[in-house]
C-alpha cells in the first residue's frame, strides 16, 4: 500500500523522507528532524524519491568508519545503490570502487596534492582580486553570486583545465540544471551530455599535445590508451563543474553567515594570524556543509554500524551535515567558532572517496576570506535577510542570490 506525507515530511508508515528541508529561520542548520533522529540512534530509516527505505547513519564516528570501510561500496551501477535522483548524474570515477577508482583517480591527482596546488597561490589571488576590481568597479549593491563568488572558482578551474572562460555562461548554466533536483531525469541527463560533447571536443583538441593544463593530461592518456574519449568527457565534466559549483555556494553561504556571526567575522578581518583565516575556512566547511543530500553507499557484506546490523545489499545514506554537528565530535557543534580546531570535519568526506579537490578548495576560501573582508570592511546585506531564497532542492546547498552592499 502506498503510504501518504504529512506536513511533517513523514509516511502512514512513520518512515521520514530524506533529504529535508532545513527551518527557514535556521538555514544554516541541519534539519531539526535529522538531529532527532540522530539523538535517538545510530541508525534510521529514511525513503528518498523511488521509495526505497536506506539506512541514514546519524553519528559521526559511523559515518567516518562506513566511509573508511572495504566492505562498503560506492558503485553507482549497483541495482541496491540509492541514487540521488533518477536518471545519470555527475559521477565519473566518484561513482565507482577500486581497481577502476583508483586507475582514473590517480590519472588526475597528481594536479591536486597540497604541493602543486599550494603553487596556484598566485593564480588564485590574482583572480580573487580582478572580481573584486570588476565588483567594485559596478554597481553598489550588487549580487556576491553572480559578481563574485561564482566567477573566482570557474576562473581558477578553466586556468587549470585550459578551457575558455568566454564559455563560463554555457556550463554554469548546464552544471545548474545537472545539480538541480527539481529537473527531470532527461533534463539532467541532457545537460550532462551537452557538457560531456562540449569537454569531449576539448580533449579531442589536445590528444597528441605537449601542455601542462588538466585536459592536456587527459588527452595524453587518450593518446596512450588509456582512456576512450567518453571517459576523458566525463573526467573532465566532474573536475570542470563539481569543483566550482560547491565552492561557489561555500563562499556565498560563507560569507552570509560572517555577516550573520559579526563577531567571528571582525575577528576574522582584523587578526594579524594567518591561521585564523586558515581555522575560519575549516570551521565554516564544518558549520555549513553545502552536500546536502548525504554520501551514499551500499553494504558489500553483512557487517555492524552503531553496533546494529546491516546487511549485504542494504543501502546506506551519511548526511554529512549531521556529523559535522555530532556533539561527540565537536564541542558545542551549533556554535559557530572561527579559533576551533575542527579539521576532522567530514564536509569532504573520508576515505578513498575523499573529495580530490579539497586542497584547491581549501586555498580559494583562504584566498577569499583573507581578501574580500579587509578589501571591503563595510560589506554587509542590502537586503533583508528574511527575503533571500535558499537552494532547498538543489543537490549543492547555498543561496540563490546574495544582494550586498559597501
Amino acid at each position: 500500500m502506498t503510504s501518504t506525507s504529512d506536513p511533517g515530511g513523514r509516511r502512514e508508515d512513520g518512515v521520514p523522507e530524506f533529504p529535508m528541508r532545513r527551518a527557514a529561520e535556521c538555514p544554516f542548520d541541519p534539519p531539526p528532524r535529522l538531529c532527532e533522529l540522530r539523538d535517538r540512534a545510530p541508525l534510521a530509516r529514511v525513503r528518498i524519491w523511488d521509495g526505497s527505505t536506506p539506512w541514514l547513519v546519524t553519528r559521526y564516528a559511523d559515518q567516518r568508519a562506513v566511509l573508511g570501510d572495504r566492505r562498503v561500496s560506492a558503485d553507482i551501477d549497483r541495482p541496491e545503490y540509492p541514487r540521488v535522483a533518477p536518471g545519470n548524474g555527475l559521477m565519473s570515477f566518484i561513482g565507482m570502487d577500486d581497481p577502476e577508482h583508483a586507475r582514473l583517480r590517480r590519472m588526475v591527482g597528481p594536479a591536486f596534492t597540497v604541493r602543486n596546488v599550494a603553487a596556484l597561490r598566485p593564480v588564485v589571488q590574482r583572480v580573487v582580486d580582478d572580481a573584486l576590481d570588476a565588483m567594485v568597479a559596478g554597481p553598489n549593491p550588487a549580487d556576491l553570486v553572480e559578481a563574485f563568488a561564482l566567477p573566482v572558482p570557474s576562473l581558477v578551474i578553466c586556468t587549470m583545465l585550459d578551457v575558455p572562460y568566454a564559455d563560463h555562461d554555457f556550463f554554469q548554466a548546464t552544471s545548474r540544471t545537472v545539480f538541480d533536483r527539481r529537473a527531470s531525469a532527461e533534463q539532467r541527463t541532457r545537460a550532462s551530455r551537452r557538457l560531456e560533447r562540449y569537454l569531449a571536443g576539448m580533449v579531442e583538441s589536445k590528444v597528441g599535445g605537449t601542455g601542462g593544463d588538466l585536459l592536456s593530461r587527459v588527452g595524453a592518456r587518450v593518446a596512450a590508451g588509456e582512456l576512450d574519449l567518453r571517459q576523458a568527457a566525463e573526467m573532465a565534466v566532474l573536475l570542470l563543474v563539481a569543483g566550482h559549483e560547491t565552492t561557489a555556494n561555500m563562499i556565498a553561504l560563507g560569507t552570509l553567515l560572517l555577516l550573520r556571526h559579526p563577531d567571528q567575522l571582525a575577528l576574522l578581518r582584523d587578526s594579524a594570524d594567518p591561521g585564523v583565516a586558515t581555522r575560519a575556512v575549516e570551521e565554516t566547511l564544518r558549520y555549513l556543509n553545502v552536500t546536502h543530500t548525504g554520501r551514499r553507499r551500499v553494504a558489500t557484506e553483512d557487517m555492524l554500524v552503531g553496533g546494529l546490523p546491516v546487511r549485504a545489499g542494504e543501502a546506506l545514506v551519511l548526511p554529512g551535515e549531521l556529523a559535522n554537528r555530532d556533539p561527540l565530535a565537536f564541542p558545542d557543534p551549533d556554535r559557530l567558532d572561527i579559533t576551533r580546531h575542527g579539521r576532522h570535519h567530514l564536509a569532504f568526506g573520508f576515505g578513498v572517496h575523499q573529495c580530490l579537490g579539497q586542497p584547491l578548495a581549501r586555498l580559494e576560501l583562504e584566498v577569499v576570506y583573507r581578501t574580500l573582508y579587509r578589501r571591503l570592511p563595510g560589506l554587509r546585506l542590502a537586503v533583508d535577510f528574511a527575503d533571500l531564497v535558499f537552494k532547498h532542492d538543489a543537490f549543492v546547498y547555498g543561496v540563490e542570490a546574495l544582494p550586498v552592499a559597501w
